[in-house]
């Protein structure tokens, strides 16, 4: 697959009742319609840009795959995030013991005094974020949700809700703060929280 170029005008639900139909092109249309969004997402994440590549041509195998388990269309922009978000874990997860690898996460630090924990968790810091973002209030909760997991920007959480971009950016703002506090009280502050979630 190439990566695409220009504009798309291509809707993302006929597209996924032809996956489910078993028709191949569909793949090549998924592809050119998710791969800019998903790019950008998973460099939010994975700020190393020669590893994202492979990242989503194992996204989009999996998602052919794995065609006859989607159930909704309107849930599979939520779900294919989710994979992506998945691949990129798997992919530093698999890569940590690399020296080279290592060298170039650390470069991206938010600070150089965050270590990484001898034994990553990511489930345990996973949790925590989750009962965390399940007690911010009920609008913040929701432009979190829409932003880091659902892959969205700011302007499009500012369309889909009627607010600002302003807003939108204040309320990600204090969500994150909160998240973070909250994380030093549970002692797992640390490198792989900022890099893997904020």
């Amino acid at each position: 697959m190439e990566q695409p170029k220009g504009p798309n005008t291509i809707h993302p639900e006929g597209i996924i009742r032809r996956l489910k139909q078993d028709d191949k092109t569909a793949v090549d249309d998924l592809f050119a319609f998710y791969y800019p969004r998903l790019y950008q997402f998973s460099k939010s994440i994975l700020k190393m840009e020669g590893e994202i590549e492979d990242v989503l041509q194992e996204v989009f195998l999996k998602i052919w795959l794995n065609r006859h388990k989607i159930q909704h269309t309107e849930t599979f922009n939520a779900y294919i995030y989710t994979i992506t978000k998945h691949e990129v874990l798997n992919l530093i997860r698999s890569k940590l013991k690399d020296h080279n690898f290592r060298e170039q996460l650390y470069l991206y630090a938010v600070a150089e005094e965050y270590q990484f924990q001898s034994k990553l968790e990511f489930e345990e810091i996973k949790s925590g974020i989750d009962r965390i973002v399940s007690n911010l209030p009920e609008k913040r909760q929701q432009i979190f949700i829409l932003s880091r997991t659902n892959g969205l920007s700011n302007k499009e959480i500012a369309q889909q809700l009627g607010i600002s971009e302003k807003t939108v950016e204040d309320h990600i703002t204090h969500a994150i703060r909160k998240i973070k506090s909250s994380l030093k009280e549970m002692g797992i502050l640390s490198l792989l929280y900022f890099y893997l979630f904020l």
